[in-house]
């Protein structure tokens, strides 16, 4: 992502730098920025100058920067397995602390903040677009939402405020539902779904950076925005893409939806993994437009194809497993 020679140099200050999209979005801004951190660890990073530790923020210690990215965050728990208050105290609180630090100090003047398209719906009929009436459902969606809520609430003047609602984000280096998809592909478990036509947005980490340096580098007007890749991919298109990345042939089976239902149903009663609620999340649809983002930034289409992205991280898998 090559600057432009009258590039100005920022000072961007990027909370939970250590985590997946963080570690990215270093990569992506390093050149030609001076990047800090904000993290619960503080390890050395190449590109970063400096890590601080959240007391640093109470103490008003932290360097004045132009910019901030916040993405601290407690990540949806597939296994829903954490306490709510957690959700709340991390995704809600973090996001007050770091945004009332951004209120107190005139001389930053952008935030980003990482919310997620889950804060403004958990299904989606249609198209979800950006002036939908937020219903989360579970404490991850909710903290989140009322993190968004504390933004609006707050107004900053002579400031640009950014609340970002990506979809499913992936990219060398991520865990998460992707890589538990992968595996189950490489073994050659047939996939028994392919009855159910449904289609999802994705969005590749470089489209992301992209999006973000955008942001960075243009006077684009305050807002919410999802984000997203160009096109939507059905399931059965990813498992495809898989068995591509793999060099397999793909077993797709089109059992009944009835049937697949029914089995659920039962799947449930025995605590088997697929259960009526993992199957209506591995078969609904889920399309987020992104025609704010790039009306926005002034372009037509994003860098990165849906498919090369996901491509290039599937064969980031397959590098990790070597």
């Amino acid at each position: 992502m090559g600057q432009s020679k009258n590039h100005q140099i920022m000072n961007i200050l990027i909370t939970g730098i250590h985590g997946f999209v963080g570690s990215n979005l270093v990569a992506a801004l390093k050149d030609g920025n001076i990047i800090y951190g904000l993290d619960i660890v503080a390890p050395e990073k190449e590109g970063v100058v400096k890590t601080y530790s959240w007391d640093y923020l109470e103490q008003g210690k932290i360097l004045e920067v132009d910019t901030i990215i916040h993405l601290a965050g407690k990540a949806h728990d597939t296994k829903n397995q954490t306490e709510a208050e957690v959700y709340f105290k991390v995704n809600t609180g973090l996001t007050q602390k770091i945004f009332d630090y951004f209120l107190a100090h005139e001389g930053i003047k952008k935030f980003v903040f990482f919310s997620t398209a889950k804060a403004a719906a958990d299904k989606v009929d249609g198209v979800l677009t950006e002036d939908v009436v937020p219903s989360p459902v579970g404490p991850y969606g909710e903290s989140k939402i009322a993190a968004e809520k504390y933004i609006q609430e707050h107004p900053a003047t002579d400031k640009r405020v950014y609340i970002l609602r990506p979809c499913m984000i992936h990219g060398p280096g991520n865990k998460g539902n992707l890589n538990l998809l992968y595996n189950v592909v490489k073994k050659g478990i047939p996939w028994p779904l392919g009855a159910f036509d449904n289609r999802r947005t994705f969005t590749s980490i470089d489209n992301l950076s992209f999006v973000i340096n955008g942001l960075l580098t243009r006077d684009v007007a305050s807002g919410i925005y999802n984000i997203g890749d160009d096109e939507a991919l059905s399931t059965n298109e990813l498992i495809e893409i898989i068995c591509q990345s793999l060099g397999k042939k793909a077993h797709i089976w089109k059992l009944s939806k009835g049937f697949m239902t029914k089995m659920a149903k039962v799947c449930g009663k025995l605590h088997l993994p697929l259960d009526e609620e993992r199957l209506r999340k591995l078969t609904e649809n889920y399309i987020s437009s992104n025609a704010k983002i790039k009306s926005a930034l002034g372009i037509e289409t994003l860098p990165v194809a849906a498919r090369d992205g996901l491509m290039k991280t599937l064969n980031s898998f397959k590098e990790e497993q070597r």
